[in-house]
């Protein structure tokens, strides 16, 4: 059995609908700063040491910011996984109907999503599953709304895009079972912080 840290990025400096890749902004970092702080505390508080977790991090940049702050004070260095990146947006869909887009598509589920706009998201959270599936290690991940969502959903068992509103720079914890089970243990801080 291994856990599953997955973190949401501190707020982007950005909307979805105006930067393709948005640092974070100040709230941003000092959200990151916050969470490193909290997640050092609880491998402490679990007698680990950074050398006992896996660190992983999406490969875009408000993620790898947000880990940032966490190799800032552990001294780790995370690894870049482009597995647990953002949903991808539809080809053709202008950069300024991306919120009007995702909206939609938060509204439904995931069979939903997929017979709409096509096989590119069944593929999207197979393979996310499968790497979270694949994790034997205790891991600290940073990503995504829709991406930590979507885990939640296969712990679960539930289709919907949207299960928590899970905050900027909040913790989702998932059990990983040797058999590549998924379970929430918790659930991240919610804010009504959707697509930013």
């Amino acid at each position: 059995m291994a856990l599953l840290y997955l973190v949401r990025h501190g707020r982007a400096a950005a909307g979805w609908d105006t930067a393709a890749d948005p640092p974070l902004d100040d709230l941003g970092r000092e959200q990151a700063a916050a969470t490193a702080a909290k997640l050092v505390v609880r491998l402490q508080d679990a007698k680990w040491s950074v050398f006992d977790v896996d660190v992983v991090t999406s490969p875009l940049l408000r993620c790898r910011e947000t880990a940032a702050a966490f190799e800032a004070v552990t001294g780790t260095t995370a690894k870049v996984e482009s597995r647990i990146a953002e949903i991808p947006s539809p080809n053709g869909v202008a950069m300024g109907d991306r919120v009007t887009w995702l909206r939609r598509a938060m509204q439904g589920t995931w069979a939903e999503l997929i017979s709409r706009d096509g096989d590119a998201y069944h593929e999207f959270r197979d393979t996310l599953t499968a790497w979270a599936r694949s994790v034997r290690r205790d891991t600290i991940a940073f990503s995504h709304f829709v991406a930590i969502n979507a885990l939640i959903g296969v712990a679960i068992g539930d289709d919907r895009l949207v299960i928590r509103s899970v905050d900027n720079a909040s913790v989702t914890v998932l059990e990983v079972g040797a058999d590549g089970s998924l379970v929430l243990v918790e659930g991240g801080a919610e804010a009504n912080t959707l697509i930013r």
